[in-house]
């Protein structure tokens, strides 16, 4: 049986969105579990929904004493259940934290092969949620305790209902349970990230009234009782949110967290107009050779209804995106699957000399750097013995770019497409396995967590006083791994822990003043180990010493 026969038996019915999802499944399962919690926005929500399994309150969003008014509650609800079901907060086991993502990733890539079907064959339909769940922005958000896989899988559904429902503007009424699930999937997105996939609908929407001259079909979508749904799944926490806090969350999460990002580069996350495309080939990999044959059909064919509908989708969001100040990688996630829909449909039809090239040179290039990433961070921070899985890694990533390149330049689009996407897959599960969970340097949290385990240090563990105290690292990762009453105070804080029996971390620049607060005290301390290597998130060389207290012989 051919590869093409071979889809297009795959694709009928409910196999085209299974078989998407099981590709996302595929890409994303082994970052899940082999990954160390990352910082700092993974180890800030986990962290936060451990509170809430801890303390009962479901309702305020807190990191430590600190509350956290920035996102909705909905990611932490999805994480709480998670955990409740397959681990307990006291474990502080990461992968239990980032099941949602994963399902939101398989959901996304699902849902994107679903609405494709409205307009395209099964079999483009099917590739397009492969092409989406196969792609490197989506498949490392699977694995990362935060938002943004459940917004796109929750968004996507949204609008490939609202794609079906597009594509029969002309014909008999949408089925209720089409317009159930637009609506389902923009609360659930709202719940998770706010206005965002509000604002991914209403430019779409837009953006296709303004090009087809007419909106009379957007009475089908059941507005009265759809925007019921909406105020029955989000109004209920978003008034108890406002009780609770007195009106806070709101005033902090506008005024602290989206303003910022609307008006400047917030957290030094800026970038210039093009930022997000200039990315968009590296993300997409291993569908980056069919990016250019994308665009080449997206302007040939724009007055098909399906590729109507997907640069509506794409274009005017993405226009937004680039203009906005603060910058994200992830932020233009949601209309990954547009591009998608758009790189699939291109397979189906003769692809032109220039855009085969076009797409040849870029595969090339996407797969190498991905290449000379893996290979250069090992050289940088892994240990001798993780090269070997490091060049494992640059190959596969290195083959699929080329692979790709010559099957497409060759004009065998599908043959090349098919061994870059399981090539890619590869090496991206070879990469967050085995690559980046052993460059050791940069993983301090959960180095420091092994040395405390061994020397049976760790509140969990009650056989040593508790909270431990940090000094001079506040990272989200290590209070995670400790436990929510951790201290996070100075040189004399930690010179306290030590006094009263409890242990201490204290950061290298911390030692002067830290030794001076016990020496005041009169007591000695004894280093149980040390943990030396680079905090990530600020690049700053960081040593790490273990203390307790000398006991008397």
């Amino acid at each position: 049986m051919t590869l093409d026969a071979l889809l297009e038996r795959w694709s009928q019915g409910w196999r085209g969105p299974a078989l998407a999802a099981m590709i996302a499944l595929f890409a994303g399962l082994p970052g899940l579990f082999a990954m160390p919690a990352l910082d700092r926005d993974e180890s800030r929500f986990a962290q936060a929904t451990a509170q809430m399994l801890e303390s009962g309150d479901f309702v305020v969003i807190r990191f430590q004493d600190a509350p956290r008014f920035k996102k909705p509650v909905g990611i932490h609800w999805l994480q709480a259940a998670s955990v409740a079901a397959v681990s307990n907060p006291a474990a502080r086991e990461i992968w239990a934290y980032r099941i949602p993502s994963l399902l939101g990733a398989m959901l996304a890539a699902a849902a994107c092969a679903w609405g494709a079907a409205a307009f395209f064959g099964a079999s483009a339909a099917t590739l397009s949620g492969m092409i989406l769940g196969a792609s490197q922005l989506l498949s490392t958000e699977a694995f990362i305790a935060k938002t943004d896989a459940v917004l796109c899988g929750a968004t996507t559904l949204a609008i490939a209902a609202l794609a079906r429902i597009y594509a029969g503007r002309d014909g008999p009424w949408p089925p209720k349970r089409t317009q159930l699930l637009f609506w389902v999937g923009l609360s659930v997105a709202i719940l998770v990230k706010g206005p965002v996939a509000p604002l991914v609908i209403i430019l779409t929407l837009a953006a296709l009234c303004a090009w087809d001259r007419r909106c009379a079909w957007l009475g089908r979508l059941g507005t009265g009782w759809g925007l019921i749904i909406v105020a029955g799944v989000c109004g209920p926490w978003a008034w108890a949110a406002t009780v609770a806090t007195d009106g806070v969350f709101w005033s902090t999460a506008i005024a602290g967290d989206l303003a910022p990002k609307l008006l400047g580069g917030q957290e030094t996350h800026g970038g210039p107009p093009g930022y997000h495309a200039a990315l968009a080939p590296l993300l997409a990999f291993p569908a980056t050779l069919l990016i250019p044959p994308a665009l080449a059909l997206a302007w040939r064919g724009r007055n098909d209804a399906g590729v109507r509908f997907a640069i509506c989708w794409l274009l005017p969001a993405w226009i937004f995106f680039e203009l906005m100040p603060t910058k994200l990688a992830h932020y233009p996630l949601p209309l990954y699957p547009a591009l998608a829909w758009l790189a699939a449909a291109a397979l189906e039809e003769p692809i032109g000399a220039g855009a085969r090239w076009c797409g040849a040179v870029l595969s090339a290039l996407a797969g190498a750097a991905l290449a000379g990433a893996c290979i250069y961070l090992t050289a940088t921070f892994g240990d001798p013995g993780v090269m070997v899985a490091a060049t494992l890694t640059a190959v596969l990533f290195g083959g699929a770019g080329i692979a790709g390149a010559v099957l497409l330049a060759r004009n065998h689009a599908g043959r090349g497409f098919a061994l870059a996407l399981g090539l890619g897959v590869l090496g991206h599960a070879a990469l967050t396995a085995l690559v980046v969970p052993n460059l050791h340097p940069l993983w301090l949290s959960h180095r420091v967590t092994e040395a405390m385990a061994a020397a049976k240090l760790l509140p969990r563990q009650g056989m040593a006083s508790a909270p431990v105290e940090v000094a001079g690292y506040a990272e989200p990762s290590l209070v995670f791994a400790l436990g929510t009453p951790t201290g996070l105070g100075g040189a004399a804080e930690a010179a306290q822990a030590i006094a009263d029996g409890r242990p201490a971390v204290v950061e290298g620049r911390e030692l002067p003043g830290f030794n001076a607060a016990l020496a005041s005290m009169g007591v000695q301390t004894r280093e149980v180990g040390e943990v030396r290597g680079v905090n990530y998130s600020n690049g700053d060389a960081t040593a790490l010493g273990i203390y307790v207290r000398k006991e008397p012989p």
